[in-house]
């Protein structure tokens, strides 16, 4: 459990309440107390100004302070008096029952000169507050106070408000902590939810299950997760396909010719077939077509390991393509097949000349497989907008717009019978993009205007630029 995230999550988010909530409690306790202290100061003030005026009208009345000594319990009725005007100066109740009893406050009155009058003696006013009594305008005497935080502590009334504000400070600051740690467990769990499905799911994907989905949530980083996740598990599931689909079509592939060079070997030994120029030209044809196969993996597996060898420099594509017209010319017009042109001349393009003579090569031998006689096969060339843009279209039949994206995969056909009775291995096409991929361009298949299919092939501008700013240096290998 400790080492789950749920729980370094639930510490976390813990350990973060219960310092904002001591951070929280500590304030209020450091407000409370200084706001306390200014109540009390305000208090004692507001005390020494109700003594302060009733002793002055007692000295206006009396012509002195000799009624102090005239009557003992004077000067304790006044401290009365002065409490009781503070306490219920807004209180009718408290009028009409009279003053509330307490013991007076520690007030020492002076005379004028700073003699002593009443209240305890003092040795020396440090630390004590003076307050003046005043009769008509003139100082007659002082009050001398302790300091106002010193008075509450030796109020009973204070010392207890005090001490409950405190317990109920910590017991707040107690009780906030405890909800925080329930929030944040439920905060912990409730947040990784979507984690842990994504954990159970991986584990499946992990074991071969491919066709595991999670469910896509709220649309912040752990749903963008779960796509991306779905996106990994769909791209799984296609490249297992691809990779049966891949085997069962290479075995079979291999399994044809060798079927027939077997079948072939064995009515020699058997003297049926007698190992005339014929019986070695039908072996010879097989074992081509095996070597053919053979190659092309080959080429797609270096192609896919980044290991092939492209001698990149810069040629005039406009020749090239011409001399691949050239080359197919012949088998073209005896297939009853239209070969046309439109190449715009001084075309320059950076790359291997011998690989992009292959990818030619491929896709006319494409063409002229798959294109009904009588028909034509149109290559175009130029530049269109921002690169250099090469189409070969042919007349029907034409690919089913499902079947277009998948053109380009390993032995796949477009169609079921554009099988073995043309030859190929179904391998040309994914050559093709390799070799195109491979010269920083793009290819696709789309239906021709002529009635079937259209390849075409995109170059960026910037490789046209290299291959100009490049036409005075040596050749580049590029690995």
């Amino acid at each position: 459990m400790r080492s789950s995230i749920t729980f370094k999550l639930f510490l976390a988010i813990l350990a973060t309440c219960i310092v904002v909530a001591i951070a929280m409690g500590a304030a209020v306790r450091y407000s409370f107390d200084s706001g306390f202290d200014d109540y009390i100061r305000e208090r004692e003030s507001q005390r020494l100004e109700n003594l302060a005026q009733a002793l002055a009208a007692d000295y206006l009345e009396a012509g002195g302070w000799g009624f102090l000594s005239e009557s003992g319990d004077r000067w304790e009725r006044s401290l009365r008096v002065s409490r009781y005007r503070r306490d219920t100066r807004a209180s009718h109740r408290d009028r009409e029952d009279g003053p509330p009893p307490g013991p007076p406050s520690r007030v020492t009155l002076l005379d004028a000169e700073g003699g002593w009058l009443a209240g305890p003696r003092v040795r020396g006013e440090s630390g004590l507050t003076r307050h003046p009594v005043t009769v008509e305008g003139r100082p007659v005497g002082w009050l001398l106070s302790p300091p106002p935080r010193a008075v509450a502590v030796n109020d009973e009334i204070d010392r207890r408000f005090q001490a409950r504000q405190l317990r109920a400070t910590w017991v707040i600051v107690g009780l906030s902590v405890l909800l925080a740690a329930v929030v944040s467990l439920l905060l912990a769990r409730l947040l990784l939810v979507p984690v842990r499905r994504i954990a159970r799911a991986t584990r499946r994907l992990a074991d071969g299950d491919f066709d595991i989905r999670v469910r896509v949530g709220a649309p912040d980083e752990l749903g963008r997760l779960a796509r991306d996740f779905n996106r990994l598990a769909h791209s799984l599931a296609r490249n297992a396909r691809l990779r049966r689909e891949l085997m069962a079509d290479v075995s079979h592939e291999l399994r044809t010719p060798l079927a027939v060079l077997r079948g072939e070997i064995e009515a020699l030994q058997d003297g049926l077939r007698t190992p005339d120029e014929a019986a070695l030209a039908s072996l010879a044809h097989e074992i081509g077509r095996l070597n053919r196969l053979v190659d092309d993996l080959r080429e797609l597996s270096l192609a896919d390991a980044g290991a092939l060898d492209y001698r990149m420099r810069p040629l005039d594509l406009s020749a090239l393509a011409a001399r691949a017209l050239d080359a197919v010319q012949d088998r073209y017009a005896r297939a009853g097949l239209l070969l046309e042109r439109d190449i715009e001349p001084g075309l320059r393009l950076s790359g291997d000349e011998r690989r992009l003579e292959q990818l030619l090569a491929n896709l006319l031998e494409n063409s002229l497989r798959y294109t009904d006689a009588p028909g034509r096969v149109r290559l175009a060339a130029g530049r269109r907008g921002a690169g250099i843009v090469l189409e070969i279209a042919d007349t029907a039949p034409g690919v089913a717009p499902e079947q277009l994206p998948r053109l380009f995969d390993r032995l796949y056909r477009g169609e079921s019978s554009r099988s073995r009775l043309h030859g190929g291995s179904g391998l040309g096409l994914a050559i093709c993009r390799s070799i195109v991929q491979a010269h920083g361009g793009e290819i696709s298949a789309s239906p021709s205007g002529l009635g079937g299919l259209a390849i075409r092939i995109e170059w960026p501008l910037a490789n046209s630029r290299a291959a100009d700013a490049a036409s005075d240096f040596p050749a580049m290998d590029k690995e």
